[in-house]
C-alpha cells in the first residue's frame, strides 16, 4: 500500500480525463467505493490507469456498520476485491445504519450512543475487519435528528470503538459543524474529546444552508467556520491526511485544487514536517 499523506481529492468521473492528461500534483485520491465495485470496460481501464499513477483510498456508504440485519458479505467481497485491485489498505465507511430489512435508505441514519449499541457495533466492526483482513476507518456522520436516550457522547463512543477494535477514525470536520448548527452539539468539544491517536484521516466539505438547517450536500467550497475547526483539529492532530470532499454540483478541477492547496498550506503551518503546496 502506498503511503497516504498530505491533502487528497475525491476522484470524480468528470475530472478523470483531466487528471490523466495533466497529472496534477495531488498526493492521493479517494474513490467512492460503491461507484467502482463493478468497474469494467472504459471505466475499469480508467480506474486502473489512475491506480497506477496515484495512491487511492476507498470510501463507502453501504457497509451498514451499525445495522441490525446480517452483514452483506457479497458486498464486502466486492469491497475486498476493489481494495486489492487498487492496492489500498485504506477502507472507510460510516458510524451509522444505512439499510433496514434489506432495503437501502439512501442516507446515513444516526444511532443511539449507548453501551448496548457500542457492543453491537464493536462486534460488527471486528467481523468486517476480520473478513477484509485489514483495518477499517470509521467516520462520524452529519445528522438531522438525535436520540434522547444516548448515554455517551459521539466522540466517547468513537474512542471506545477504536480502542476495542483497533479501527481508526475518519474525522469529518464539516459534519461536526453541521451537527453543531442542526442539533446544538459542540464541535470544539468533540475535537477536544476525540483521541488523536485514533484519527487517521480528516474530511473537509461544503454544505447547503437550507435556512432552518444545514444540509451536508458536498456541493460547495469549505466554509469559513469549518476551516476554523480544521485549524483547531490540526493543532491537536498534526499532519493527519485530509480529503477535500466535493460530490455534487462539481466545479472545474482548478477550484478543487484551490481548496486542496488551502488545506495543504494550513496543514504545513501545524505540521512538524512541513508540506509545500
Amino acid at each position: 500500500m502506498s503511503a497516504i499523506k498530505g491533502v487528497g481529492l475525491g476522484l470524480r468521473s468528470p475530472h478523470i480525463e483531466h487528471i490523466l492528461g495533466h497529472k496534477p500534483n495531488v498526493p492521493w485520491f479517494e474513490l467512492l467505493t460503491d461507484n467502482w465495485l463493478d468497474a469494467s470496460g472504459i471505466d475499469g481501464f480508467l480506474l486502473d490507469q489512475i491506480a497506477e499513477q496515484y495512491p487511492l483510498t476507498l470510501h463507502g456508504v453501504c457497509m451498514n456498520i451499525a445495522g441490525t440485519q446480517a452483514l452483506n458479505f457479497d458486498y464486502l467481497t466486492g469491497v475486498k476485491s476493489l481494495a486489492k485491485r487498487c492496492k489500498t489498505g485504506w477502507i472507510s465507511d460510516h458510524l451509522a445504519f444505512s439499510a433496514v430489512d434489506g432495503k437501502q435508505l439512501h442516507d446515513l441514519a444516526p444511532i443511539p450512543y449507548t453501551h448496548e449499541a457500542l457492543k453491537h457495533v464493536i462486534d460488527r466492526v471486528n467481523c468486517i475487519q476480520d473478513f477484509l483482513e485489514q483495518k477499517l476507518c470509521v467516520e462520524n456522520i452529519s445528522a438531522y435528528v438525535a436520540y434522547q436516550g444516548s448515554s455517551l457522547s459521539e466522540a466517547d463512543f468513537l474512542n471506545a470503538l477504536a480502542s476495542e477494535t483497533g479501527c481508526s477514525i475518519l474525522l469529518d470536520v464539516n459534519n461536526l459543524y453541521v451537527n453543531q448548527k442542526n442539533l446544538g452539539q459542540d464541535a470544539k468539544l468533540f475535537i477536544e474529546t476525540i483521541n488523536n491517536k485514533y484519527v487517521s484521516e480528516m474530511h473537509l466539505g461544503g454544505y447547503t444552508d437550507k435556512g432552518d438547517f444545514l444540509l451536508d450536500a458536498h456541493n460547495n467550497p469549505v466554509s469559513d467556520p469549518v476551516w476554523e475547526l480544521y485549524e483547531l483539529a490540526l493543532k491537536k492532530m498534526k499532519g493527519v491526511p485530509t480529503l477535500i470532499e466535493w460530490d455534487n454540483d462539481l466545479p472545474e478541477f482548478s477550484i478543487l485544487l484551490q481548496e486542496q492547496q488551502k488545506a495543504t498550506t494550513l496543514m504545513s503551518e501545524y505540521s512538524e514536517n512541513p508540506i509545500f503546496a
